[in-house]
């Protein structure tokens, strides 16, 4: 080999390496643990509902949806429905398909996957009309029998408005319960709960301007302990999307950090 062929060579090799770097910071790894933590908040607003989110390796995504005419529609307003925007196009197939494709999970990495459904329409009626939709995936999804608690690839939890009474009874079920801050001493079991959300600004004063409130991280710190002691995770919608606030709640230990801006929280999340 010439010396000239060699340093060609080398400049190949060089702008090859460059590349790779370029694509995985453009392109993150979803098997990354930080995506674990963060909450895709009105996921179905971006772009491309769930892909975006998964591609920058998020774990965890939330739908709203309306029963009309006997369609689960997904839309934040219900004046904003669309006929082609249904739970099962944007969200269960495509998850469904990521499982079978990526040998039992939705990252390919066994790591658990949330899909947090927010009832806006009538609670028990759209309930109803969601379990009988979910019943078609149960290869994929965390289900609770006679048996007790079968976990798989995804996790649904229903939020919004809750039939908490009939979903509680229901068996087999294929979904769990979004608790509130008032709940973080009940007794309803974990697989029934698994999840606390409440809204921040409700309950707390800061909004990531200076010093947080030592009562706000006092509180904060409470909620979070009597979560885990009943085994749920703690997630708050509302939160400035703001790198300050994000530190606060990672330090915490809040499970699902809710965010509108994917990038920049899982940009934050990878720089610690």
């Amino acid at each position: 080999m010439t010396t000239r062929s060699f340093r060609c060579n080398l400049c190949v090799l060089a702008a090859l390496f460059v590349a790779g770097v370029a694509t995985a910071q453009t392109n993150p790894n979803p098997s990354d643990a930080t995506g674990h933590r963060g909450h895709a908040h009105n996921d179905y607003l971006h772009q491309r509902p769930l892909l975006d989110a998964l591609d920058q390796g998020f774990s965890s995504v939330e739908a709203d949806i309306y029963l009309i005419d006997g369609q689960l529609l997904v839309a934040h307003d219900r004046d904003k429905v669309s006929e082609d925007r249904t739970l099962v196009n944007l969200y269960l197939d495509p998850l469904r398909d990521r499982v079978n494709k990526n040998n039992g999970s939705v990252h390919g990495n066994d790591a658990p996957f949330t899909l947090l459904i927010d009832i806006k329409s009538d609670g028990a009626k759209t309930y109803e009309a969601l379990d009988k939709v979910l019943s078609q995936y149960a290869d994929v999804l965390t289900s609770v029998d006679a048996d007790g608690l079968h976990r798989r690839a995804v996790t649904v939890i229903v939020s919004g408005n809750r039939a908490t009474e009939l979903i509680a009874a229901d068996r087999p079920r294929y979904v769990g319960i979004d608790g509130r801050l008032t709940d973080l001493e009940s007794d309803v079991p974990a697989e029934t709960m698994p999840l606390i959300s409440d809204n921040w600004g409700k309950h707390f004063s800061w909004r990531g301007e200076g010093p947080m409130p030592a009562a706000d991280r006092e509180k904060l710190a409470d909620v979070i302990a009597k979560a885990h002691a009943k085994n749920r995770r703690i997630r708050l919608w509302a939160t400035p999307d703001r790198p300050a606030v994000w530190a606060v709640l990672d330090d915490a230990g809040v499970d699902l950090i809710n965010t509108d801006d994917l990038a920049g929280l899982m940009q934050f999340l990878r720089s610690r």
